[in-house]
Order: C-alpha cells, then sequence, then structure tokens
C-alpha cells in the first residue's frame, strides 16, 4: 500500500493524525498538489479566489470520495472549491487552506490551566480569518485518536471534517468557513484504541438544542446592549453583609406556565414582563433561578448539567436570558444563579468518558461517583478541569452580569466519604476525608471571582459544620461570601410541625441556631428541597385546624424574618402552597382567591418590606452586636422574645412570637430604652387573615424592670402570632 492509499484509508477511518497533512494544497517537487474528500461528489473543480477562474479539475480517486490535481504553480494561491452534487453545485472555501485557529499563548494557558476566559477559545465561535467568515470549533480531548466535528452542514459525517491536532495543549481544531450562527453540531472522537466514542455536545457550547434533543448550538455573538451599567458600579462598591437580601428562588419551568398553549414554558421574554413585576411587587431583593444550564432531565430540576457553558434552550436564546437579567437590575433586584460544580450525569453525548477516558472525572469510581444521585464527580485536581469549572463561574458572572452564584452540595465536594460506607471510599494523602483537591478548588474559584468579579458573591449550600465556609481563604475559610444555614432550616421546621402542646418540650429547637448564628454569614434557606419527596409543602407541615395551619405559618415567616441572617423562601411559600411542589406544574396561583392564601402573600409582602426599610432588621444580621435575647427560656408558654440593633444605636427593633394558639394579655417584656414602641408587623391582622388580636399600633414603655431590663412593654400577644415593634422615639 503506497502513502497515498495509506493517507485515504486513513481519512475513511476517520482516524487520520495529521489531516492538514494530507488534504488541502501541498507543495510537490516543483508543483502543487490539492486533495479534497468529498463522498458523494461527481465532480470537484478548483477556482482562485478572487476571479472564480477554474485552474483544474480533480480527479476522484477510485470512487472513495478523495478527489486529487496536480497543479504546475510553485506558489500556494487562495482558491475556492466548486463542488457538483447529485442534486445541486456549491462553491466553498476549503478549511483544510486555513491556519491554526489558538494562538500560542492561548495554548499555554489551556494547558497550563490558568486561562480566565476559555470559553472565548473553546467551543465554537464566528470567526474571520483570513477575510473569510466562517466558524472556528476547538476542542479539549487530549487521548482521542482522532477527532472531527460533525452537523447538518456535513451531514454528520466524521469523514468530512477532521480536526488539526493540537499537541501543545491536548486540543483538537478546526476552521471552517462558510458556516453561519445557528447550525447544530457535536464531534465525533475517537478513543486511544481508535474505537469511535458516542457523539459528543461541545462542553464549552454556549447554546444547545431544546431537550430532548441534545446537540450543540453555534451561538452568534451577543447583540443585547446591556443599559445596567449603574447597578454594576453601585455593585462593586457595596459590602453585602449589612445590606438587605431577602431572596425569590424560583423554577423557571414551574412558576408559571401558559394553560392556553399547551400548558407551556414561559419564554425568558414573557417572564421579563411577568417574573420580573410580581418580584418587585412582593419586595424581593433577590431571584435566584434553580439551575439554568442545560440538562438533558427535567426532573433533575438542572441540578444534573451537561452544558455548563449553555442557557437552557426551553426559555429562548442567551440574548433574551440576557435581558431579563437587565430587566431585574432595572428594578433593583439581584439575580443569583444555582451553579452545579459537585457532580454531572453520565448522558452518552455528556462529559462521561469523554475522549475514551475518564477525563473530566475520576476513573476509580470510590472517588469519581455519587452513589446516590447517579452522577460523575470532577476531578478537581486536574488543571484543565478545574479551568473548566472556574470559566464557567466567571461566564455567568461576566457576560450574563449575574449577581451570585449559589454553589451546590459543596458538602459532597468536601468529604471524601460523603454518603459512603466505610470501603467505599479512598483517604487523601494524609490518611483523611476530606478532599483537599476540592477544598483548593473552591478557595481559588473564590478568590477569582473576588478578583475578576469584583461585588459578586458565591453562596455555598453547605450542610456540615465545616469550619469557615464564610470566612476569607487567608484566614483558613473556604472563601464564600454566605452559606446557606440549613441546621436552622431542619431544626425550626422541625419544631413547627408538632403540635402546639407539645412544643414546650423543644423550644430549644428555636433558640439554639442563635448559639452558632455569628460563627459564618448565613442565609436563613426554606428552599425547593423542603417541599418535595414526601416532605409537604410549608402549609403542610403545620398541625391544627386550617385557621391554626395558617397562623403558625405566619408567626414562622415573621420569626425567619427577624432572625439575624439573609433570607431565602422557595416560590409558593408566599401563597402558603397546599400540595408539594411539582416541576411540571405550574404554581397554585388561583389559591389567591382565598383569603388566608392571599393573606400570606400579603404577610410576605409586609415583611419583605420591613426587611428592607428597617436598618436593624438587615444591617448586623451577620455580627452578634444586632442582636439579644430578651428572653429565650419560656418554654412554658412557646414565647420567644429578643431584640434587633442597626449600627445608629436609636434604630432598634423587638420582636415577639407566640407558638402557642393562646391569647397572652399582660405579656411584660424588657427593653433597653423608655419611649414608644410602634407595633410595625402584627401576623395575626385581619388583613393577614389573622383575628387582630393585638396592641393597637402604639406601646409605652413603663418604667417597670423586667428581664434585666429597667424598662418594659406590656403586650398582648396574639394566638400563634408575631409581632415586630420599632422604638420610635424616647418621649
Amino acid at each position: 500500500m503506497n502513502d497515498v492509499a495509506r493517507d485515504l484509508q486513513a481519512i475513511l477511518n476517520a482516524m487520520h493524525p495529521d489531516p492538514f497533512g494530507f488534504l488541502g494544497l501541498h507543495g510537490d517537487g516543483g508543483e502543487l498538489v490539492l486533495r479534497s474528500f468529498q463522498p458523494g461528489a461527481r465532480a470537484v473543480t478548483v477556482l482562485t479566489l478572487g476571479d472564480r477562474k477554474p485552474v483544474a479539475a480533480l480527479s476522484p480517486h477510485d470512487g472513495s470520495g478523495l478527489f486529487e490535481a496536480r497543479i504546475r504553480r510553485r506558489r500556494r494561491f487562495r482558491y475556492l472549491l466548486r463542488v457538483e452534487w447529485p442534486d445541486a453545485v456549491q462553491e466553498i472555501e476549503d478549511p483544510y487552506a486555513f491556519p491554526p485557529i489558538l494562538g500560542e499563548m492561548d495554548a499555554y494557558l489551556l494547558a497550563e490551566g490558568t486561562h480566565r476566559s476559555p470559553w472565548a477559545v473553546l467551543g465554537a465561535h464566528p470567526a474571520i480569518l483570513e477575510g473569510s467568515a466562517g466558524v472556528a470549533f476547538a476542542l479539549w480531548a487530549p487521548n482521542a485518536a482522532a477527532a472531527s466535528v460533525i452537523g447538518d452542514f456535513n451531514r454528520w459525517d466524521g469523514r468530512r471534517h477532521p480536526m488539526r491536532r493540537r499537541h501543545d495543549c491536548g486540543c483538537f481544531e478546526l476552521f471552517v468557513p462558510g458556516l453561519d450562527p445557528g447550525q447544530r453540531y457535536k464531534f465525533e472522537l475517537k478513543g486511544p484504541d481508535g474505537a469511535v466514542l458516542p457523539q459528543k455536545a461541545d462542553p464549552y457550547a454556549r447554546q444547545a438544542e431544546r431537550p430532548p434533543a441534545t446537540a450543540s448550538v453555534v451561538a452568534g455573538e451577543s447583540r443585547h446592549r446591556w443599559a445596567d451599567a449603574a447597578w454594576l458600579d453601585r455593585r462593586r462598591a457595596a459590602d453585602a453583609r449589612p445590606r438587605p437580601m431577602s431572596t425569590y428562588e424560583v423554577h423557571l419551568g414551574s412558576w408559571r406556565r401558559n394553560p392556553d398553549e399547551g400548558d407551556r414554558y414561559l419564554t425568558y421574554a414573557e417572564l421579563a414582563d411577568q417574573l420580573v413585576d410580581y418580584v418587585d411587587g412582593m419586595g424581593f431583593t433577590h431571584v435566584e433561578l434553580l439551575p439554568i444550564t442545560e440538562h438533558p432531565f427535567d426532573g433533575s430540576w438542572g441540578y444534573q448539567p451537561v452544558g455548563l457553558y449553555a442557557p437552557t434552550s426551553r426559555f429562548g436564546t442567551p440574548d433574551d436570558l440576557r435581558a431579563l437579567v437587565d430587566r431585574f437590575h432595572a428594578r433593583g433586584i439581584g439575580v443569583v444563579l444555582d451553579w452545579v460544580p459537585g457532580h454531572f450525569p453520565e448522558d452518552a453525548h455528556g462529559l462521561a468518558r469523554f475522549d475514551g477516558t475518564h477525563l473530566y472525572e475520576h476513573a476509580d469510581p470510590r472517588q469519581g461517583r455519587h452513589m446516590d444521585w447517579g452522577t460523575l464527580i470532577y476531578n478537581y485536581g486536574r488543571r484543565e478541569v478545574a479551568n473548566f469549572l472556574m470559566g464557567s463561574a466567571l461566564y455567568w458572572l461576566s457576560e450574563f452580569h449575574a449577581d451570585a452564584l449559589r454553589v451546590d452540595a459543596v458538602a459532597s465536594m468536601l468529604y471524601l466519604d460523603y454518603s459512603r460506607g466505610a470501603d467505599e471510599w479512598v483517604p487523601n494523602r494524609f490518611g483523611g476525608r476530606e478532599n483537599l483537591e476540592a477544598i483548593d478548588f473552591l478557595r481559588r474559584t473564590n478568590a477569582l471571582i473576588r478578583a475578576q468579579a469584583p461585588g459578586t458573591l458565591t453562596i455555598a449550600e453547605e450542610s456540615t459544620a465545616w469550619p469557615g465556609v464564610s470566612r476569607p481563604e487567608t484566614e483558613g475559610g473556604l472563601g464564600f461570601s454566605f452559606k446557606w444555614n440549613m441546621g436552622w432550616m431542619h431544626d425550626t421546621l422541625d419544631y413547627m410541625s408538632r403540635d402546639p402542646i407539645h412544643r414546650r418540650h423543644h423550644h430549644d429547637q428555636l433558640s439554639f441556631g442563635l448559639t452558632y448564628a455569628f460563627s459564618e454569614n448565613y442565609v436563613l434557606p426554606l428552599s425547593h428541597d423542603e417541599v418535595v419527596h414526601g416532605k409537604r409543602s410549608l402549609i403542610g407541615r403545620m398541625p391544627g385546624d386550617r385557621w391554626q395551619r395558617f397562623a403558625s405559618l405566619r408567626a414562622y415567616y415573621v420569626f425567619m424574618h427577624g432572625h439575624p441572617g439573609k433570607k431565602l423562601l422557595f416560590m409558593g411559600g408566599e401563597l402558603a402552597q397546599e400540595r408539594e411542589w411539582n416541576h411540571d406544574r405550574s404554581l397554585d396561583w388561583h389559591l389567591l382567591d382565598d383569603p388566608l392564601h392571599r393573606g400570606v402573600q400579603a404577610l410576605v409582602r409586609d415583611l419583605n418590606r420591613l426587611h428592607r426599610e428597617v436598618r436593624a432588621l438587615h444591617e448586623r444580621d451577620t455580627t452578634p452586636d444586632g442582636f439579644e435575647w430578651i428572653a429565650h427560656d419560656d418554654h412554658e408558654n412557646s414565647v420567644l422574645s429578643f431584640l434587633r440593633w442597626a449600627r445608629d444605636p436609636d434604630d432598634l427593633v423587638v420582636v415577639v412570637c407566640n407558638f402557642t394558639p393562646v391569647p397572652r394579655s399582660g405579656y411584660r417584656v424588657g427593653v433597653p430604652r423608655p419611649g414608644r414602641y410602634a407595633e410595625m408587623l402584627n401576623s395575626d391582622a385581619a388583613a393577614f387573615g389573622g383575628t387582630n388580636v393585638g396592641n393597637l399600633g402604639i406601646v409605652e414603655a413603663a418604667y417597670h424592670g423586667s428581664h434585666g431590663r429597667p424598662w418594659s412593654l406590656d403586650l398582648t400577644l396574639p394566638p400563634l402570632g408575631g409581632l415586630i415593634l420599632r422604638h420610635i422615639g424616647d418621649g
């Protein structure tokens, strides 16, 4: 077999180690030889690029699809190929006439794992190369024997567009002239043994087909013109810890649907009208979106993504999402995106065994697989994998102007033995259970975000007592801005689910959170995880008759908003939705026809207003000098009372919650200041669905010692009710 025959066989097998060394135009003994692989073509002619004059007809090679011509010229020239198909004639530029795509510095930084914007060079990008428009494809797959880009433009035939190998960074690349944004594509790879792998979606794709379809889509350059410069300037200058933060957590696919059109999803554009108005009207300061990175399975809620750079196409285009974020910012609402670096699914078109090896994941299932979820774990110690993940974080913050990333399942990243038996995990090099590579990855990611996207936040969903999650790396912490307080959530929900007659035996479930409330910068979450899988809805957990259930939920919301920590409420909680959340159905908006449900919504709206306007309710959320118990030990009456302070000592709030259905008159609480206290909110108000048991708006402090303080308030506590009173003057 001669050299041409061997090269041709390699092309036919999509296994050529150097397709640019065989295809295209090459010098050969004082003349030029041009080869083009066009299977199914009737004829191929080479034309000069400028004036389209015929130069030579290429001869077919044994019906293989290879066409070849020897051209009596010494100097290379720009050319077109006129390809005659059975049903059409096509004039194209030859992809194998173009130079490499990746520059030396990009290749160096990718290999080193320190590229600050890897999405700008890897993936698929409309580009102009040597004056020709097309799409530049680049892929990291260091162990693949060969790689091709496939799509509608080449009939998904891996032989037609084999890619150039870049040994300096483990990448493959190809510029395909004539392609436009919107093209569907994937990569066909051969494993190290030459076996063809499942067709792979682009890990760096910035757009994808709508599931269940799985192809990547060439994304055009953004045409969105941002209008949030003033918002970004304020964000850079702000310290989030003393600022109000009440977050509405949303699953975009089930917040509201269009029943008139087959119960379809709302689009990003429709959400920009409806959701933005609602969040603004309800007084939330932030909205948090369950993962919108592309994911194949609706039932994962987005927590099993395959496209960490692609906004899900379920709701529209990437620019549609940008417009949604812009609209939130125009209303003064921050946008938090759920981000999932903790695991990924095994879908054949995804990252699993990407180049025929365990490239993104650990090979050992004791390190590389989450048994509970059937998902794979990233190899955080591999620099290119860490760069892929850190790039994704920066991508959402920079390209979509997200204000924060909520990092999912951090505990599963930190512990090598997470949800594993004694023989199902591999200790670290010191014999411990800590995942040292993941710890280093999280610290570096948080430091990078602070440096590259100042003013943005990272929020950890971390369910253990790992120390210093929200403390700086320089102090041994992980560097997150905030941490979800899972202990508070579980303790207080368990307390609220108990019959009021038994609550006095579990009083410490409400008070215990204050023993560690300032060890981290906490968010108090009532999240989606608490209203699924048989846990019941929030209102469904409340005991007693219908009135008691609603009153208990209202009192609980007052306690939550009085308690130190930022706030988060999953959608439907403000409606007192009766059923568990179902990702395939809209929220039960019809419940608002009922006064009790409407009353809970009104309460949440007013609590958010107070949270924003009253500095004592947010300014010292993360420091112990902003909180002081009045009485945490009145378990017999199931009453808690405490003070909240702003930085201004004149800004003082009293919170009192009664978790029994017994109204209590003459209930005295000690206060540190004389004067008048305004009843800013009473969860038993008729406007909220209550019975109007309260204090008629103003209470005067008496010089009557109580709880170790010289003055006190003589209060009427509503049954299953919460009060927020504000000191309004010493006179």
